[in-house]
């Protein structure tokens, strides 16, 4: 007598989750193709420490094989570190490069590349309906952080009506504008994180989350736009 199947054996098995070496080969590839700089250096990276490491252990090893091996490998894994700090780099600067004029790309950044310190939504808080420009919104040590996503003419009016809100409410905290967009002065948005943690310190912990919770009464403003590009599911384009 035939045995019969059940239905849980015929279901289909989910697709198997690439290993992180799988992961890590197909980040190198994607920043390969988009970044012509980035295989130098991270030859660089890896090279450099390498032959610093040979060098030491033959100038102070004095004969001696332990200390020789342990100088050489201590600069191996000095330079596969630095390497991965570079592929790193590289890569979000890459795939931030695919997305970049894109509308929701900011809130790419406020959903994965910011600090922890930070509190932001990668949903903007206002929108103009014609040209999708954007003002993103966000609080940490430095204040209240507006990112606007557009070209300046466009942004004008909505960066004064957000910074009109928010200094209603809370007076006392310090208002920051910054721009990512077209014009030549704007913020590449892979820079955007890096500008942003060098705003000067302004409130505390507690101060900032007190900050957060009051801006929630404000609400998200605006039309509808997409959510934050992954930048990581962005299939990078050969480069010109």
């Amino acid at each position: 007598m035939a045995r019969r199947t059940s239905p849980e054996n015929t279901s289909p098995k989910p697709p198997k989750e690439p290993g992180r070496f799988k992961q890590m080969w197909q980040v190198f590839q994607m920043t390969r193709r988009a970044d012509n700089r980035a295989l130098p250096y991270m030859l660089l990276a890896l090279l450099l420490p390498v032959l610093a490491g040979v060098v030491a252990a033959l100038l102070l090893s004095d004969g001696n094989v332990l200390a020789l091996i342990l100088y050489i490998v201590v600069g191996v894994m000095l330079g596969i570190l630095l390497l991965l700090i570079v592929l790193g780099r590289r890569a979000e600067r890459a795939a931030y490069s695919q997305i970049a004029g894109q509308p929701g790309a900011v809130g790419a950044v406020m959903k994965s590349g910011l600090r922890r310190s930070w509190r932001a939504s990668e949903m903007p808080v206002a929108v103009q309906g014609r040209t999708q420009a954007a003002i993103y919104r966000a609080v940490g040590r430095g204040g209240v952080v507006l990112i606007a996503e557009g070209g300046a003419a466009q942004t004008k009016r909505l960066v004064d009506e957000e910074r009109r809100k928010v200094t209603r409410i809370l007076p006392n905290v310090p208002v920051t504008v910054l721009h990512v967009g077209p014009d030549p002065d704007a913020i590449p948005l892979h820079k955007l994180s890096s500008r942003m943690n060098k705003i000067k310190s302004a409130i505390n912990r507690n101060e900032v989350l007190a900050v957060s919770n009051r801006l929630q009464s404000l609400g998200q403003g605006g039309l509808p736009i997409p959510k934050g590009v992954d930048p990581f599911k962005v299939r990078a384009g050969r480069p010109r």
